[in-house]
């Protein structure tokens, strides 16, 4: 079996580990957790007058760095001053230089949500009219490079490793009591724990260039490493190194005191309190993706974090477990077979388990789709139903499971006592040629090296001449290859059991798969967060559309009169802008925003195209840098051209101009 049977297994292994890495590199960036569900300006808005500031709206917390809001003019040079701040709720701000020229201008933000993930995306609005920009809006995140790659494999790994380490810990407990023959599980949970070590420290030293620049350098900056150590997810990684530390204390016992126990009593008090201290090391270790993740966010977040916890908990139960029923069916010594006791027990703790995880996977697709159109509409539901899916497909596999332990001979452990007698016998008779004789009737296991035993005997002439040493390697070799196939044949000696390696391997196989999709699911935005995000852009848009069908027009025009204090900017709103009766309001400001007052402003409004006007209006002055006039007569729709008139002096005066569809 070790020679003939464990390569299938590493290859299917391998494929499956394969299937799993493609479904993570085809997954795409985990872009938004947190959308935005409003910008002011908005996307490809265009607008008269350059804002004070540029805000965004998200539809939960986020965390913002200096550089999480910029906004760069149609060169690429930025142009906001300041730190961005929350001014209200999740709304979030950034002031921009005044004066800014007409143009197209780019705003990029990178924030990180407030369930861990990075979001990262870019829009455009306009001063004035459109113009060509050499900044390019594709909103790279850090997702979408080498550190992103890394940082989602070193999520993959973490979650296997704990899967690996409390399922395996758990069927030791709980099922295969035995001392002997526990070695190849031991491996098998020493590794889980190794595995998620090493990617909680990797994910650690990750995750400040992940969250930020996305560059490989920038991984071992220890300025962004404080910074990590500050944040949510830094405290829940450095809580899970520490939980480490005492499960690496469980294990110890586990394999070490408790496996050498002979006295019942005294195993069963063990036994107790290794499942208490167990479950609670465990939860802890699940409570540290609970309360970093999705769960910590959103809808009943104080129910959500104990369901997350029981929902891996019960993951790590099944898919945990198996996987050692898997390696105790393939490794174990022949002599100690995996009996039907245990595998009863593993069944009625798999059966346990999914039934958890039905209640608690109900809930959490209920919170995070929130309707039925989500399944479809969303990735995030699209991703789930296919976990669905390949449960559902576990789930059969298990059952085929069931039935090949009902069939599971009592009786196996005797039959390969006959076997192993069979080959004394044999072996009694014809020691060189036996394993060879035998592997000719056994087709279906061939062992590597066996082939050449036959020849053993017309070597021995030769080999008497050899030095000792080498003799005694042949002799050996010869044996470890007579102790191969005869364990090869004891283990195959109850069809049944070999039923049941067969079908527990499959189940193993999809939940490879059912992990990877697990995995990716975690990092991509709720399906209910990415509906309200949709919902209120549609709204956003419906807003933005019935404000430019009621016609109001506002022209921004910098002035410059040559004189002392003479520059500034002069703004004109005219409401509704169209024909007939309008209300004009004329705002003057210095190039730093402020308002200031002048000695006169006049206002014409001409339309070349008809040959109508100048037609004057003569605002009166309504207090600091506001003048307004009502009734202010437009005569029919057209392009208007609109000439203002500032004086800021006795002698020094400019008219500005600028043509504006009005009606």
């Amino acid at each position: 079996m070790t020679l003939t049977i464990a390569p299938r297994v590493r290859t299917l292994v391998l494929l499956l580990l394969a299937a799993a890495c493609a479904l993570l590199a085809g997954a795409g960036p985990a872009s938004a957790h947190a959308a935005v569900t409003g910008s002011d300006p908005g996307q490809g808005a265009v607008v008269d007058k350059a804002p004070a500031r540029i805000s965004l709206t998200f539809s939960e917390q986020v965390a913002m760095s200096d550089d999480s809001l910029r906004v760069l003019d149609p060169e690429g040079k930025r142009v906001d001053t300041g730190k961005p701040s929350n001014v209200s709720g999740t709304t979030y701000a950034v002031p921009l230089h005044s004066g800014l020229p007409d143009g197209t201008y780019t705003v990029a933000y990178q924030v990180v949500s407030a369930d861990s993930h990075p979001v990262a995306g870019a829009y455009t609005f306009s001063i004035g009219a459109p113009s060509k920009t050499s900044v390019s809006v594709s909103g790279q995140s850090a997702d979408d490079g080498v550190v992103g790659w890394l940082y989602g494999f070193g999520r993959y790994v973490s979650y296997a490793g704990f899967i690996v380490m409390a399922g395996g810990a758990a069927f030791v407990l709980a099922c295969w009591r035995r001392g002997s023959g526990v070695r190849p599980v031991q491996r098998f949970v020493v590794s889980g724990w190794v595995a998620l070590t090493a990617s909680t420290l990797a994910l650690l030293l990750l995750r400040g260039s992940f969250t930020g620049s996305g560059k490989v350098a920038d991984v071992f900056d220890l300025s962004l490493l404080g910074q990590v150590l500050q944040t949510k997810t830094g405290a829940a990684l450095v809580s899970r190194l520490l939980l480490l530390a005492a499960a690496a204390l469980f294990i110890a016992v586990l394999f070490g005191a408790y496996d050498k126990r002979e006295d019942a009593q005294e195993k069963r008090d063990l036994t107790f309190g290794l499942s208490a201290g167990g479950l609670v090391v465990a939860a802890g270790l699940a409570a540290s993706w609970a309360m970093s993740e999705h769960a910590s966010v959103g809808l009943q977040a104080g129910i959500a974090m104990p369901v997350d916890v029981l929902h891996l908990l019960a993951v790590a139960a099944w898919l945990g477990g198996l996987g050692a029923l898997l390696v105790a069916l393939y490794r174990a010594p022949a002599d100690t077979p995996v009996d039907r006791p245990a595998v009863r027990r593993f069944s009625q703790i798999a059966f346990g388990s999914v039934l958890t995880l039905i209640a608690t996977g109900t809930y959490q697709s209920w919170r995070q789709l929130g309707s039925w159109s989500a399944f479809t509409d969303t990735r995030y539901g699209q991703l789930l139903l296919a976990k669905i899916g390949l449960v559902v497909v576990m789930v059969g596999a298990a059952w085929i499971s069931r039935r090949w332990t009902g069939r599971l001979a009592e009786a196996a452990p005797v039959e390969a006592a006959a076997v192993r007698e069979k080959e004394r016998v044999g072996a009694g008779a014809e020691p060189a040629g036996d394993v060879a004789t035998t592997d000719a009737g056994d087709k279906d296991a061939p062992v590597a090296g066996e082939s050449n035993l036959d020849t053993a005997s017309d070597s021995d002439s030769d080999s008497a001449e050899r030095p000792g040493a080498e003799r005694a390697a042949q002799l050996a070799r010869q044996q470890a290859a007579r102790d191969a196939a005869r364990q090869k044949r004891m283990r195959d000696a109850d069809p049944n059991r070999f039923g049941l390696r067969r079908s527990v391997l499959a189940e193993a196989g999809i939940a490879v798969v059912l992990l990877a999709v697990t995995t990716v699911l975690t990092q991509t935005e709720p399906g209910r967060t990415e509906q309200e995000a949709k919902a209120a852009s549609s709204s956003s848009a419906s807003a933005s559309s019935d404000t430019g069908a009621s016609g109001a027009l506002t022209l921004n025009m910098p002035f410059d009169t040559r004189g002392e204090d003479g520059k500034g900017i002069v703004t004109i709103d005219l409401d509704p802008a169209r024909a007939g009766d309008n209300e004009m309001h004329v705002f003057v400001e210095r190039p730093n925003g402020r308002a200031f007052d002048i000695p006169e402003v006049k206002v014409e409004f001409t339309l070349k195209a008809k040959d109508i006007g100048p037609l004057p209006v003569v605002p009166d002055h309504i207090a600091t840098g506001h003048w307004s006039a009502n009734g202010v007569q437009i005569p029919m729709a057209g392009d208007w051209q609109v000439d203002v008139t500032v004086r800021t002096s006795d002698i020094d005066e400019v008219t500005v101009s600028k043509n504006a569809q009005i009606g």
